[in-house]
């Protein structure tokens, strides 16, 4: 149609609103159609390409290169190599910013992606997760098979509010006193825990021995020190399903790794592990893609004797306004609290305790602001000077 319309707009006697109207098409369209034609021939014509000449916003090779590179650096080992972990480990260490969906289509047009069958919806589970690190603790035990086919265990302790791995040994085979021993040593480093939560193993629990309703010793030592003690119903793992995921992370770590011929070799490549996991992987499940270690170390911890019910107590997540600020309601009425223009806009949590008030960046777990609360002022300035003072004005100008 474009060449017998280039043609009659060329009779001498034909004008391009004519042949615009004949054709039902735009003025500009035709314009544009006799400008090609007057430059290419025939070939203006040929249906063209709708690319842009030039993307401003696409993302430089360099970016894509190194998006690759990461992915093939965490799958070889053994570690989660996700579009999410691969933004993360690009802003927090390269300085860029790349969305989690365009990642996923450079890796599709890398073709590092496998396409897996879908899988069932996060949203058909029940997800619970405790407010509070040592809120409660998960602990469970896998096999592991070494270099000299010796079947061995690996025992690990999983704070359930941070995903922190508290403990992680590798045994010849898991016993009840094995179970006493890892927690005791756990809660030596960090604290006894307010609750716990396990399967109904007869090393966790006696409640299903066929006896007279008596302890075995790591129950006893729950009662002793008012650690509540819960299990899960039989035949629902998920129950206890973080300490699960979190082995099956392991194992897949230590299938990328030189197979362990002794206990010893397996321990130190559990305690590598266990720094990677805690301080150098993001995690996917936690706010903002923290690392467990900055979870745990956010939040006050809980105890036997703190429940987290508390009314005086309250953990919130919040975001910085754009003039440095952020607004709190105690006892109906609004107070400002001033944390300064250069963490504007950033992700923090607040714990709040009575008047005291700590405000904790939420990606790196730093400290920012730490005041109890002025009740008769509305809002809490940070203390440091606005800008130069008047006096100090003046000898600038004199000198």
């Amino acid at each position: 149609m474009e060449i017998h319309l280039t043609q009659r707009i060329e009779h001498p006697r034909r004008s391009q609103a004519d042949a615009a109207h004949d054709y039902n098409i735009s003025p500009g369209w035709v314009s544009r159609l006799v400008a090609r034609y007057h430059t290419d021939g025939d070939a203006a014509c040929e249906p063209r390409s709708r690319r842009p000449n030039s993307s401003p916003k696409t993302t430089p090779a360099t970016t894509v290169q190194l998006i690759v590179k990461i992915r093939q650096q965490l799958a070889t080992q053994g570690l989660d190599a996700g579009p999410e972990t691969i933004s993360w480990h690009l802003q927090h260490r390269n300085g860029i910013k790349v969305s989690p969906a365009t990642i996923h289509r450079i890796l599709r047009r890398a073709g590092a992606v496998t396409l897996e069958p879908k899988k069932r919806p996060k949203s058909s589970y029940v997800r619970f997760q405790a407010d509070q690190p040592n809120e409660c603790w998960q602990a469970d035990f896998t096999h592991y098979r070494l270099a000299n086919d010796i079947d061995v265990e690996i025992l690990s302790w999983l704070d359930d509010h941070s995903r922190y791995a508290l403990s992680v040994t590798a045994h010849l085979r898991v016993t009840g006193p094995t179970v006493l021993h890892t927690f005791r040593n756990t809660t030596d480093s960090h604290e006894i825990p307010m609750s716990t939560l396990t399967d109904n193993e007869m090393v966790f629990t006696a409640r299903f021995a066929g006896g007279r309703g008596g302890r075995n010793a790591f129950e006893a030592e729950l009662v002793r020190l008012h650690v509540i003690q819960k299990n899960s119903r039989p035949n629902h793992p998920t129950t206890y399903g973080k300490v699960e995921r979190f082995q099956q992370t392991l194992k897949a770590w230590l299938r990328a790794q030189p197979q362990p011929a002794t206990i010893n070799q397996l321990q130190t490549l559990l305690d590598k592990f266990v720094i990677i996991y805690n301080q150098q992987r993001p995690h996917r499940s936690l706010p903002h893609r923290a690392t467990p270690a900055v979870a745990y170390q956010a939040r006050p911890k809980a105890t036997p004797a703190n429940h987290s019910d508390d009314p005086h107590h309250r953990v919130r997540h919040d975001r910085v306004d754009g003039n440095g600020s952020i607004s709190l309601r105690i006892n109906d009425r609004l107070h400002h609290i001033g944390v300064g223009r250069t963490h504007a806009r950033t992700r923090v949590i607040l714990l709040i305790y009575d008047l005291d008030i700590r405000i904790i960046h939420a990606a790196t777990g730093e400290i920012i602001r730490d005041l109890t609360l002025d009740t008769t002022r509305n809002y809490q300035g940070t203390g440091a000077p606005k800008g130069p003072t008047r006096q100090n004005t003046k000898q600038t100008d004199q000198s």
